[in-house]
């Protein structure tokens, strides 16, 4: 049950678990994003992921989900396409083997798959159901949902009204890139190149450059990436989002390298885990603490400039226009130059090897370090700078390399006891958690010629790579006894192993049987807004007192709809909003945004503040998929 602060039991409060939620290609990146602090990992579905690149067999997740479970972290699989009909039955096989290896939930977008025979595996709402209305988030609840993944184009406000009207628990994007369009609703890769971002395989229609002509045919903007946004940075806002009633704070990238994974999620690890000092109303929902053995930066991962979006409110400098490429961390700016090499105003720690790269007319463009000397910088190619060109590195090959190697270790913290027993030695082994396994073994003392106990905590405190550090080791003897280090380390072997089995049995797979309900569907007609791709599908929403009135925009595409959806307004980033200033902007509407080969419309409704894109100039044609 979620509240802004902290959870009311019984007339009591306990604290809130806090989940930060990291992205995994795969099971070794997964594994990494655990041991560097994060509570839970997504992992995608092969076949069934929005990242189509990204998928995995059930096999990988079950080892990943064994790994994870040590350590109470959780395991979610991103099932989050939309599936159409010959493909349920095998959907619904998935679901039994994800149930079947302890999976912690599934990540969907298609409501047809509540229709189907499910074992009690808790659903969680993908972004991709476009979850940002009281009333969505609402009827997710009412229809079975244990989590929200919220839209990321929410305010503060907004996401605290809805956790004040709701019970679900609410997951909010934290870091990563940005979809320009509402998720899910964006429709414009399917239509121009077949590769629907509903099947995982969108084209990135929204990263390439376009002029901006007006009605007239006058360009307004030459070759820019006027849909491409900045990334999701919002490690400064962590506490807000807390507070407004976000429980799982969500790290995109499963597309992203194991150097993004473990940078990103230490970076926020540790931020948590600040707040958390601090506020003794939220804890981590995991178990153990992370070692992290360098420096997080985010500025040295990818990212294309960053931006918290709309959470507090419109911004004007959301957008990257000059290039869809990684920016990376800003150096300075040139202060002298000649034929091979450069100066920086500052004098930044620069190794050879790094990628540097500068903006200009033509966008952005790179070149490698050969060797640097203070502030001279000798590249390996010498690029035409100017006087008070802004240099930035993109690629740290130091960092980089460090990254590569083991960052970081997970320990769980644990306690011995030895004490005597009339036929030899009792031994408990108890986690921070209160989980405990107890053994005894027969052995004939033999009274100590010298002191033992410095000895005996010495080899008991050895876990290794284990998942355990032994923080205490209490001796409960009435003299000293000699016991042989090689014995001792037996001992300690056999209570690591019977701890870890302990925790294994005591963890308990959360349940969430699926009922039946007849909520009604906030929207009582269904269009192709609806991602409707199955006769399930269609028999939710019908349940749910909803009228399909059209089929998904992959099966049959609609004529002269939009196709994509953004609070992404480009008349507002250009200073022509009309709800903030009567000037104009001399340049006569419709706006297009022009390709070679396609001419995209602009339409603004400034009275949900949206900017809207649909082809012009060209017949979608009418396809039927299977």
């Amino acid at each position: 049950m979620s509240y802004p602060s902290s959870i009311r039991m019984q007339g009591m409060m306990r604290p809130r678990a806090i989940e930060l939620l990291a992205p995994a290609k795969n099971k070794e990146i997964g594994k990494e994003a655990i041991l560097h602090g994060a509570d839970a990992v997504y992992i995608g579905v092969a076949g069934f992921s929005a990242r189509m690149a990204a998928g995995n067999s059930v096999g990988e997740i079950a080892e990943l989900v064994e790994f994870a479970h040590g350590y109470n972290a959780r395991v979610y699989a991103a099932l989050n396409t939309i599936i159409y009909e010959h493909e349920l039955p095998q959907v619904e096989r998935v679901i039994r083997e994800l149930y079947r290896i302890n999976t912690d939930a599934l990540i969907i977008q298609d409501m047809g798959i509540l229709q189907l025979d499910l074992p009690p595996i808790p659903l969680h709402a993908s972004t991709q159901t476009d979850n940002r209305t009281v009333e969505k988030v609402k009827f997710l609840e009412k229809a079975g949902f244990t989590q929200v993944v919220l839209a990321r184009e929410l305010s503060l406000a907004e996401i605290a009204t809805i956790s004040a009207e709701t019970e679900v628990v609410l997951e909010a994007f934290v870091h990563g890139a940005l979809c320009v369009s509402y998720s899910g609703q964006c429709y414009i890769s399917h239509a121009i190149t077949g590769r629907s971002a509903n099947r995982g395989e969108c084209a990135q229609i929204c990263r390439l450059p376009f002029d901006l002509q007006d009605a007239d045919g006058r360009i307004i903007q030459k070759n820019r990436h006027l849909l491409s946004l900045k990334d999701l940075n919002r490690y400064d806002n962590l506490e807000q989002l807390l507070d407004a009633g976000v429980s799982s704070l969500k790290i995109e990238g499963r597309l992203k390298d194991v150097v993004y994974v473990k940078n990103v999620v230490a970076a926020y690890r540790q931020r948590l885990d600040t707040i958390f000092s601090r506020r003794p109303e939220y804890v981590r929902a995991s178990s153990g603490s992370s070692e992290i053995r360098f420096t997080p930066n985010l500025s040295k991962s990818f990212n294309r400039g960053f931006t918290s979006y709309f959470l507090n409110g419109r911004q004007r400098d959301i957008g990257s226009p000059d290039s869809p490429k990684s920016i990376g961390e800003f150096l300075g700016e040139v202060e002298s130059h000649n034929r091979n090499c450069f100066s920086l105003k500052r004098a930044p720690l620069i190794h050879n090897g790094d990628g540097l790269c500068y903006l200009d007319k033509n966008g952005l463009n790179g070149f490698r370090v050969n060797r640097s000397e203070g502030r001279r910088i000798f590249p390996a190619v010498m690029p035409e700078l100017s006087i008070g060109t802004k240099i930035y590195r993109n690629y740290d090959h130091q960092f980089e390399s460090l990254l590569s190697q083991k960052t970081a270790t997970r320990k769980i913290g644990a306690e011995i006891i030895l004490r005597e027993i009339s036929f030899g030695f009792a031994l408990q082994i108890s986690d921070e958690e209160h989980c405990s396994y107890t053994c005894s073994v027969p052995f004939e003392k033999v009274a100590a010629t010298k002191p033992q106990q410095e000895n005996i905590r010495i080899q008991l405190s050895k876990t290794g790579e284990t998942l355990f550090a032994i923080k205490n080791v209490k001796i409960q003897f009435s003299e000293e006894w000699f016991i042989p280090s090689s014995l001792l380390g037996e001992w300690r072997k056999r209570l690591v192993a019977g701890l870890l089995s302990a925790r294994k049995i005591n963890y308990r797979q959360r349940l969430s049987p699926l009922r039946p309900t007849t909520e009604p569907f906030p929207e009582k007609s269904v269009t192709y807004l609806g991602n409707v791709s199955n006769s399930k599908s269609r028999s939710f929403y019908i349940q749910h007192r909803s009228d399909v009135f059209q089929p998904a925009f992959e099966q049959v595409q609609q004529k002269n709809v939009p196709l994509m959806f953004t609070r992404h307004c480009i008349k507002y980033a250009m200073g022509w909003c009309p709800r903030e200033t009567k000037e104009r902007s001399g340049f006569r509407e419709p706006y297009y945004l022009v390709t070679r080969q396609n001419r995209l419309k602009l339409t603004f409704d400034c009275r949900k503040c949206e900017m809207l894109v649909s082809l012009e100039d060209r017949q979608v044609a009418t396809t039927t998929n299977p």
